[in-house]
């Protein structure tokens, strides 16, 4: 059912207008949302693209020339890809647990997730994608797609390497869309409309298109920008008889089909901090180089050695000076950044995890702050892993089968800070030890926890287990032949209670064998 067209990218125009996009043919909520999405994007991207979107306020009487120099002197400082980034970062540091179950003998599968976008790009990359720029926007789009063949079998597909493949749509390319209630209650996709722009080479004009799904068609159509009509190229059935296209949310809003992104009030203070940047720019530049103020009658010129010259009879309030701001100001716009860093660190729950700097929070302020990135972070791992088992379901659908396995996402990723973790494990440590009759198994808890705090990799954790370390024979303890079977099993009791490994055991009572017949000694501690 695929077009048979190459991938495109995705159309990134800021200068697009809404007449533009209603031409287009586009949802209500489309126009709505379109010049937000754009300042997202650009927020996230920054550098140029930021730039680009003239995200600076003009000020009043600001020729144009002034204000594009001023843009292109004035800095990003890019706290939502950082955000964005952190995140990602803990929704990934676990491993997803995929069970395909009938799934997994399938030859193309393998090879699905090694390629998954017949672009080199491994299924992990592309959802780490999707998880990106879901974030950014609040929701992107999956299609699942199969190249369009002639060949007659399964086999033949095969040997040509014809399988499926995904494609990612952000919200600038998901041009309308619509949902129908279906009698059982549920909302079933019935209509998708695509822009796709098929990149050429420096210079060569970009061509548009329009790929459309019902249930029953898929058509695809090049757009012509209104010079001309637009040309149909290709209209076929749909043969799965679905859409199989995926919503991935960040956050779910009330509106079907539009999320709700994680950053975008990071991204509006981001833009405060960006202006103010360039007021300290302006300040910088005109303290350092200061304006002539002179009278239209008056050659003067100011600069690095220059000299006014002036009649004598010239009246005293006509004569030229220099006006050159204090640079006082300065200090209460950087403090009024430094306030709305802290204020993006907060509403992101980040201020324990991005911060330079040690700011006064209370231990319960801290774990209250993880609490609520951990519970943010849960609900967007939940939004994945439903996206996921949706991709494979119409996976499945494709090969004429039901999914049948189960896609889990960490729930949990205990964010900790390990300086505040350890300070209370500490004192309730030297707490245990006072009392008299603390139960070992309270010690035991403590060094666990400890130790998960020391240890970052799961595997060195679970060999750093009691039972699977391997201590230091004890030099004090007397390691004599045993001439009979009671007096062996005995001490092989006090050398377990010491912590000795039945490897240990074996190497220093190899006479074991000959009273138990057990070459490989796991039964000894049993005994």
């Amino acid at each position: 059912m695929s077009t048979g067209l190459s991938e495109f990218s995705v159309n990134q125009d800021p200068k697009k207008t809404s007449e533009h996009y209603t031409a287009l043919g586009v949802h209500a909520e489309y126009l709505t949302h379109i010049k937000r999405w754009e300042f997202l994007r650009s927020s996230y991207l920054g550098g140029y693209e930021y730039k680009m979107g003239e995200y600076l306020t003009k000020y009043l009487y600001e020729s144009d020339s002034e204000y594009y120099r001023r843009l292109s002197t004035t800095p990003y400082d890019n706290h939502v890809k950082s955000i964005v980034h952190i995140q990602n970062s803990f929704l990934y540091r676990q491993p997803i647990k995929r069970d395909f179950g009938n799934l997994k003998n399938l030859p193309e599968l393998a090879q699905f997730m090694k390629d998954a976008d017949l672009e080199g790009r491994s299924f992990d990359a592309f959802m780490r994608d999707v998880s990106t720029w879901s974030s950014v926007y609040g929701h992107a789009v999956i299609l699942l797609d199969k190249p369009k063949s002639n060949v007659r079998t399964r086999a033949d597909e095969l040997n040509q390497n014809i399988r499926n493949y995904v494609s990612l749509y952000t919200p600038e390319n998901v041009l309308d869309w619509e949902y129908t209630r279906q009698p059982s209650g549920y909302y079933d996709l019935t209509y998708l409309k695509l822009l796709e722009v098929e990149q050429k080479a420096y210079g060569m004009k970009e061509r548009y298109y329009i790929r459309e799904f019902t249930k029953d068609t898929v058509t695809l159509t090049e757009y012509k920008q209104g010079k001309s009509k637009d040309e149909l190229i290709e209209e076929m059935p749909n043969e799965l008889g679905i859409i199989p296209a995926v919503w991935v949310y960040d956050q779910r809003s009330p509106i079907r089909g539009i999320g709700v992104s994680g950053v975008a009030d990071c991204a509006d203070m981001a833009n405060s901090i960006f202006n103010e940047l360039s007021e300290i720019e302006q300040t910088i530049r005109l303290s350092t180089s200061p304006s002539l103020v002179k009278t239209p009658e008056v050659d003067a010129a100011a600069g690095p050695g220059a000299i006014i010259t002036v009649p004598n009879e010239t009246d005293p309030n006509l004569r030229p000076y220099l006006l050159q701001p204090s640079g006082q100001s300065v200090d209460s716009i950087l403090k009024s950044i430094e306030e709305k860093v802290v204020s993006i660190d907060r509403m992101a729950c980040m201020s324990g995890l991005r911060t330079a700097q040690t700011r006064q929070q209370s231990g319960l302020q801290l774990i209250t702050e993880y609490s609520m990135l951990d519970a943010k972070l849960t609900e967007r791992a939940k939004n994945l892993q439903l996206a996921e088992e949706q991709l494979f379901r119409l996976f499945a659908k494709f090969s004429g089968l039901e999914f049948d396995g189960e896609i889990t996402y960490p729930v949990a990723f205990h964010i900790r800070d390990r300086n505040l973790d350890m300070d209370i494990l500490e004192k309730a440590s030297r707490t245990v030890r006072d009392i008299v009759n603390a139960s070992p198994d309270v010690k035991e808890l403590i060094d666990r926890k400890i130790k998960e705090i020391i240890v970052k990799d799961p595997f060195e954790l679970e060999q750093m287990d009691p039972n699977k370390i391997k201590k230091p024979l004890n030099t004090d303890m007397q390691h004599p032949p045993m001439q009979n079977a009671q007096d062996m099993i005995q001490h092989m009791r006090d050398m377990v209670k010491e912590g000795y490994t039945n490897e240990q055991i074996l190497e220093l009572h190899p006479e074991i064998k000959n009273y138990f017949g057990d070459d490989n000694g796991e039964d000894t501690e049993s005994s």
